[in-house]
């Protein structure tokens, strides 16, 4: 195992206080800072799935590509993943099949599988040592769900072209003799950050051009500001979970969400690799129904890892039913052990942002009302294979192929059947502005002990506080930059996140996640 760099601490490395499996396991992937000015054919923002796979591909057709991250390769979400590559989405595909139609349903299932082909392929083309394995998928009823549903996403599956099948029960979960399950066969799994390892260095041997700890900001049709230097290009590619070059468009029809997972060991050859997903929560209170996933990683000789992720919650609202983050994960440790009893101490915990897209799709393609900036964004909980979809479709459009998803995954269509869920969220959402006069929950500093953060009232001003492990206070103003929303502190990830489109702060007020493009205001405080 791969220790963490000692001269990094874990906010400069992942976007939150708490360290991955993925990251904890391999070495820092770092290049380059920007020391000039840049031309190229095609610059990329952002180094996570979506923005190497994309590179990759253009530059193996020809293309002169760049590519620049924020911090290293891997430490966005696509470093606090699951790592599950399935073709099983998380919203059903009967829902597909009613707002789309069968053959958009079946264009998904495609998709959604070339995509897990496309992985395995660069695995193969590049020879990359990921753990990469092809495994089944199996679909269980949430307690809450109707066993008529089960049948129902069977025949949709079917229509859609999946190889599925109905089991009467559920392989290797305790008591999985008494429940059925849908099957999704020939899937896959693999190590996320040894696949960016081996993507980042066929990249650079075909010549590309990869910056770490490199910001862009001022993103236009010319290009980007990246730190400080002139990055100019023909076409440019917005791979940063939420889009960093859109103020209200985008964050219409998408809404960010917070899921937690946890992993621990169990011992080798008690369970088989395969992937494991309840339906989902019908009575939460989210539109996107909370439902919980699990994969085994291997680990060490005598271990494997059992990674299980559940929980979510509309991010910056964990407070909206009255659980805690750190309750949150006791509750995925009772839920996991109920089917998994043979798990053993939890080694790792940790939490990831995900793109609900009001109709279950991916964006990815032409940033609306653009004609040479394009984005990657909507993961819906399958980020690994919706992100792979986006670099596929727009390496196309930029070499001048049409694509035959590209309609199904627009960045500009309008679904009218989500109405009803799109006003739900959009409702939600403008309720967090009260937050404006909401009573704080600090009444003064002196409440918060060290490695704390909460927010402040002082007079009009909502004032974003922590306390740091010296005891030295920092403060800033509480208010978005991205749209004015109040922050809220995430005392499990140290950072303070906006309840209206997710952006994310780290303690010190640095942004991590969009689509704020600023840090937090600095204010002193006596």
């Amino acid at each position: 195992m791969a220790p963490l760099h000692d001269k990094f601490d874990s906010g400069n490395i992942t976007s939150g206080d708490n360290v991955s499996f993925w990251i904890d396991s391999t070495a820092i992937i770092a290049f380059d800072k920007p020391n000039r000015n840049i031309e190229t054919d095609v610059l990329i923002i952002g180094g996570g799935i979506a923005g190497l796979t994309t590179a990759y591909k253009l530059l193996k057709a020809g293309k002169k590509v760049t590519l620049v991250e924020d911090g290293f390769i891997g430490s966005g979400e696509t470093g606090r993943t699951t790592a599950h590559l399935t073709a099983a989405l998380d919203d059903r595909y009967y829902f597909l099949e009613d707002t789309f139609g069968r053959e958009a349903a079946k264009l998904a299932a495609e998709s959604h599988t070339a995509a897990i082909d496309e992985i395995e392929k660069n695995v193969s083309d590049l020879n990359i040592d990921c753990n990469f394995k092809r495994v089944n998928g199996y679909l269980f009823l949430h307690p809450s769900d109707d066993e008529k549903n089960l049948q129902k996403e069977f025949k949709a599956t079917q229509n859609a072209g999946l190889n599925t099948g109905l089991l009467d029960h559920i392989p290797a979960i305790m008591n999985g003799d008494k429940l059925n399950c849908l099957a999704f066969y020939n899937q896959a799994q693999f190590h996320i950050l040894h696949y960016l390892q081996g993507l980042a260095q066929g990249i650079v041997a075909l010549g590309g051009q990869i910056f770490t700890e490199a910001r862009a900001d001022k993103i236009t049709k010319d290009g980007a500001v990246v730190n400080d230097f002139a990055f100019s290009a023909k076409d440019i590619v917005v791979a940063t979970n939420s889009p960093v070059n859109d103020t209200l468009t985008m964050h219409t029809k998408q809404f960010a969400y917070r899921t937690y997972v946890i992993a621990g060991k169990v011992p080798k050859g008690k369970l088989p690799y395969s992937l494991w997903w309840d339906t989902g929560d019908a009575d939460s209170k989210w539109v996107s129904q909370p439902y919980h996933y699990v994969r085994l990683e291997s680990f060490d000789e005598q271990y494997d890892l059992l990674i299980s992720g559940g929980e979510d919650h509309k991010t910056g609202q964990a407070d909206e039913e009255g659980i805690s983050e750190s309750q949150r994960y006791e509750r995925l440790e009772t839920w996991t052990r109920n089917y998994f009893p043979m798990l053993e101490d939890i080694t790792y915990k940790w939490s990831g942002q995900v793109m609900e897209p009001v109709d279950s799709l991916g964006f990815m393609g032409k940033n609306p009302g653009d004609d040479n900036i394009y984005i990657i964004t909507g993961d819906s909980g399958n980020g690994m294979t919706h992100a792979t979809i986006g670099a596929m479709i727009i390496s196309d459009s930029i070499l001048g192929f049409k694509n035959k998803w590209e309609d199904l995954y627009n960045p500009s269509r309008i679904t009218l059947k989500t109405a009803i869920d799109f006003a739900k969220e959009a409702g939600n959402m403008a309720a967090q502005y009260l937050d404006w006069i909401a009573a704080s929950d600090l009444k003064n500093v002196a409440e918060l002990t060290t490695g704390e953060g909460g927010i402040l009232s002082s007079g009009l001003k909502k004032i974003a506080v922590y306390r740091d492990y010296d005891n030295s206070l920092r403060a800033f103003s509480a208010v978005c930059p991205h749209l004015g929303c109040i922050v809220n502190w995430n005392n499990d990830e140290k950072s303070f996140d906006c309840p209206c489109h997710g952006s994310r702060f780290s303690c010190d007020g640095v942004v991590t996640n969009g689509p704020a493009k600023t840090n937090l205001s600095q204010i002193h405080i006596k």
